[in-house]
């Protein structure tokens, strides 16, 4: 996976910057509250949400457990329908194969469908320095880069500005990327999306390359799909001459009768729809009908390592839903900025340390963003325990231990600064094991709690610099227990 946001700190110093923003706060508290209500009332529409989602579940693991047949399978029929496919194993190959198709048609501007894998490599970025500009056309991601901003949200990546800030930015900003925004533009949604609209009607029908991801492929026939909710989607997918399509190798089903399911799963969790407005499929290309070349980039960047992991490969039946998020307790108060990764929430916590590793500061820091409260699992259409998965990456931070980095077997140190946290657990496992110790101890703490400090010193003040401490009992349990229950027979 490329590299983190340019001079990214860890997840606690974003987030301390980010709850200070009282207006970020507002923004992300009201679109989540609203995003998460309508979504709860959409799934109990249905009596058989939970089959569905066990359903969903059982395909991803079947799939990712088969995966290098499948993929095989993917290549064989897309070639077969006239499509090129092509294999990248990291972010910089990705970007160089896309790059150099795109230069290969002697264009020098790309159309965009959302696509989270080409934010993951860094591809407008790559592109732009071979002198090629790529227009984002879905709203949001529109909004984000002509702000100069950065996505904050899965599915409404900018989450964080209000309509005021909106009409700001196209005010400002539209000009230098095409068609102005009216010099009376006022923050109502309908001009926002009339504005969006005529900017972008003169890209889509001047664009002779669009670039795409894809919500699933369908090994069987080789059918690419992308649902979306605007229709940007199918003018990037139906216009350009030449698609170039970015996808991660866990977007793969088997079956047409395997994406039903997700297609029940999808619309309902993350934008509480009982159906997709657009959903676009493409097999290969078609005599007089869409674009005359097409390009299918299989992206691995790090999920090759993560499906070797026995414990964290569940990440990859993500399905990109964004529900976690809507239920994070820590996302509504720190935004998604705070992650470093264009993956924010829970689902990034568990997801990004994975694709790139624990090695830099702030994915040592993302399995800790998290209060273990439970509710990501509870809504994941897939049944992805998020909280085991932190778990199981907090000791890979502290302890360290064997690991698969680009496809080789390693023994990955533990993280800087854990080193108080590993001599706590050690001492903490060396008294459980040994109870005379620990029974003096703990009457030395209960005949001293008068004298205990309200806050831990040294290291321990990053633990109760945000906690209240536990006051230590009068006396220890085991004296209690031996004074008021001691030699009492209670079966009499």
């Amino acid at each position: 996976m490329s590299g983190t946001y340019l001079g990214m700190p860890s997840f606690p110093e974003a987030a301390r910057d980010a709850v200070r923003d009282t207006t970020l706060r507002g923004n992300l508290r009201h679109a989540t509250h609203t995003i998460r209500d309508k979504r709860a009332r959409a799934v109990a529409e249905l009596d058989d949400w939970a089959q569905l989602r066990e359903a969903g579940k059982r395909i991803k693991d079947h799939t990712l457990r088969h995966l290098d047949r499948y993929l095989v399978q993917v290549e064989e029929a897309v070639t077969a329908a006239g499509g090129t496919v092509h294999w990248a194993a990291d972010a910089d190959e990705a970007n160089e194969i896309v790059a150099r198709l795109v230069e290969e048609t002697g264009e020098s501007e790309v159309v965009k469908v959302k696509s989270m894998a080409t934010q993951e490599i860094g591809l407008n970025e790559a592109l732009e320095a071979r002198g090629i500009r790529a227009y984002e056309t879905d709203l949001a991601e529109l909004i984000v880069q002509l702000g100069k901003d950065r996505p904050s949200h899965i599915l409404v990546p900018a989450i964080h500005r209000n309509r005021g800030e909106i009409r700001d930015i196209f005010r400002s900003e539209m000009g230098e990327w095409g068609r102005p925004a009216p010099e009376d533009l006022t923050d109502t949604p309908a001009e926002l999306a009339e504005a969006a609209r005529l900017h972008l009607r003169e890209k889509f029908l001047r664009a002779k390359v669009g670039i795409s991801g894809a919500n699933f492929m369908v090994a069987e026939t080789g059918t690419l799909v992308v649902v979306e909710s605007e229709g940007n989607g199918r003018m990037c997918l139906t216009l350009p001459e030449t698609l170039i399509s970015v996808v991660g190798i866990e977007k793969v089903v088997p079956t047409w009768r395997d994406l039903e399911v997700f297609l029940q799963l999808l619309p309902r969790s993350s934008t509480a729809e009982r159906m997709n407005p657009y959903t676009s499929m493409w097999t290969g290309i078609t005599d007089g009908d869409g674009p005359r070349t097409f390009h299918l980039v299989l992206l691995d960047n790090g999920r090759t390592d993560t499906l070797a992991d026995e414990v964290g490969r569940q990440a990859l039946r993500c399905i990109r839903c964004s529900a976690c998020l809507n239920v994070c307790p820590v996302y509504e108060r720190a935004g998604g900025h705070a992650y470093g990764s264009v993956y924010p929430g829970p689902i990034g916590a568990i997801l990004s340390p994975q694709l790139r590793g624990t090695g830099s500061g702030i994915d040592a820091s993302l399995p800790y963003a998290s209060s273990l409260c439970g509710a990501c699992y509870e809504v994941c259409p897939v049944a992805i325990d998020i909280p085991d998965v932190l778990v199981h990456l907090r000791e890979r931070v502290v302890q360290g231990g064997p690991a698969v980095r680009e496809g080789n077997r390693v023994v990955l140190k533990p993280a800087k600064g854990h080193a108080a946290e590993r001599a706590a657990m050690r001492a903490a496992q060396w008294a459980f094991t040994h109870p005379g110790a620990l029974r003096a101890g703990q009457r030395l703490a209960s005949r001293t709690r008068r004298l205990h400090p309200r806050t831990l010193p040294g290291p321990g003040r990053a633990w109760s610099g945000g906690r209240d401490l536990p006051a230590v009992p009068a006396e220890p349990f085991r004296d209690w227990w031996q004074r008021t229950r001691g030699g009492k027979d209670e079966t009499k």
